[in-house]
């Protein structure tokens, strides 16, 4: 970046100054207690992103069959709303009033109220409640959490179970409140067959979107994958909605939970969280959700009487926090680079941002900067978006395997009708840049002149996103 001009710095905003995006943030757990959520509220709102996924907790809202205590989600709900946040809830997960198996489980984790009239109806009679409880507060509700996974469907995992059960939920969310959307799935991944069967029980039908989560260590497939479940759901219904609802990455080789193991680092988990959101942002996805707010415990897979059970912690936070005796997430949370990002991120993407094709190819040149080798490279990625105000951008980036290497080298585009300013923003660090004059070129002429035809040439391309800007992409909310 050094030979770029520096200009000046992204410009951070609250979630209530940006308004309404495609972008969410992880506020799971809520049902099992494991971390202090008043202490992350401002911290959340400064982050900028619109949605926030909460869990429900049935057990820990109904703990006398038939009675209600909303009142601690109440405050949750209310204090992300008055910082300029959309909650969405997701419901789960079991109840020990009512099934046996609950009792075994820390948080009643993964025991689905499906084998009995009792608890079927229990369920909806909670599912509405809660519904009717919320109106005109929530309006997306998900169904479970993983029910493909056996964490989360302890008796053993059954795509046809899920289905009738998502349908049924599906219609109790309706019955309640008639503007409220049902969100099936909740999938662990673009589980093709599983969607399928899924849909052959009437999943398509009954709800308004499909939500899956993405947890693998590169992107490369990504809109591909999207593609093909826009494709299964177009046989049943091209009206059902897709939502990614949880994706993230430890920033620590030593958490527990998905990518566990890995070698992570806070750098490498920015650049992941970087990434992974503008695939998003430049897919069909009506918003995005990372998980997750801050570090705490999986909690999973814990049994009751068993506390070593499920101090399982996960470093999948934005947000640092410290760890009592109990596993429970406390102390001030702080951020982390990923955080940083997040930031950047929100401030540049507001809802009226939309992904668009540009006409911008790349161009091959030898580059001094690495030693007069040509500057082309493969898997390199490139979305174009739209602020809807006269601005568009191109991010791009090396998708290098985050794991095993980082990446610094040059690109060059070629730019075609460009007659706007050009700058540069590392979303990273959120430093804007201007781009000099020698590493522009208008040898492309025409009959009007060389003014709207630009190569840029030898631009940095690192293994994080680059914002490549034209126009103020940059605008105020």
């Amino acid at each position: 970046m050094e030979r770029l001009i520096r200009n000046g710095q992204v410009r951070i905003k609250n979630a209530k100054q940006i308004g309404p995006s495609r972008l969410g943030i992880g506020f799971e757990k809520l049902d099992r207690k494991v971390f202090e959520p008043e202490n992350a509220y401002d911290l959340v709102g400064e982050m900028g992103v619109h949605y926030v996924r909460l869990q429900s907790g049935w057990q820990r809202t109904e703990t006398q069959k038939g009675v209600y205590d909303f009142a601690w989600l109440d405050d949750i709900v209310d204090n992300l709303i008055a910082r300029g946040q959309e909650p969405w809830i997701d419901f789960c997960y079991g109840n020990e009033l009512y099934t046996p198996s609950a009792r075994e489980y820390f948080g009643a984790v993964g025991c689905p109220p499906i084998f009995t009239e009792e608890e079927r109806n229990a369920w909806d009679a909670y599912v509405e409640a809660t519904v009717r409880h919320f109106h005109g507060r929530v309006r997306w509700y998900e169904v479970w959490n993983e029910p493909d996974g056996r964490w989360c469907w302890k008796h053993g995992v059954s795509a046809e179970e899920y289905g009738d059960f998502a349908v049924a939920t599906a219609n109790a969310i309706h019955r309640a409140d008639g503007e409220a959307k049902a969100i099936a799935g909740v999938l662990c991944n673009i589980n093709l067959p599983y969607f399928k069967i899924m849909f052959d029980r009437g999943v398509a039908q009954a709800a308004d979107a499909v939500s899956f989560h993405r947890y693998n260590s590169d992107e490369l497939n990504a809109l591909q994958e999207i593609r093909a479940l826009r494709a299964l759901i177009d046989r049943y219904n091209p009206k059902l909605m897709i939502i990614q609802g949880e994706s993230g990455t430890q920033s620590d080789s030593r958490g527990a939970g998905a990518l566990r193991g890995g070698s992570w680092t806070e750098t490498k988990q920015a650049k992941y969280t970087l990434r992974h959101r503008l695939l998003d942002l430049s897919s069909e996805v009506v918003f995005t959700s990372h998980f997750s707010a801050l570090d705490m415990i999986e909690a999973l897979n814990g049994k009751v009487g068993d506390k070593a059970s499920y101090l399982d912690y996960g470093y999948f936070g934005l947000l640092h926090a410290d760890f009592d005796e109990n596993g429970i997430a406390c102390g001030t949370y702080s951020p982390k680079p990923s955080y940083r990002a997040m930031q950047h991120l929100a401030a540049l993407f507001p809802e009226n941002v939309r992904p668009c094709d540009l006409p911008v190819t790349r161009k091959s040149f030898d580059s001094p900067r690495v030693f007069g080798q040509d500057d082309a490279s493969s898997q390199i990625v490139m979305l174009g978006f739209d602020n809807g105000r006269g601005a568009q951008a191109l991010a791009y980036w090396k998708a290098v395997d985050l794991m095993r290497e980082t990446f610094e080298g040059t690109i060059s585009f070629l730019l075609a009708g460009e007659a706007r300013k050009i700058g540069l923003i590392d979303l990273m660090t959120g430093e804007k840049y201007d781009i000099p004059e020698h590493m522009q070129e208008h040898d492309f002429y025409n009959s009007t002149g060389y003014e709207a035809t630009v190569v840029l040439k030898n631009l940095p391309l690192i293994d994080s996103p680059l914002l490549l800007t034209f126009g103020d992409f940059e605008t105020e909310a």
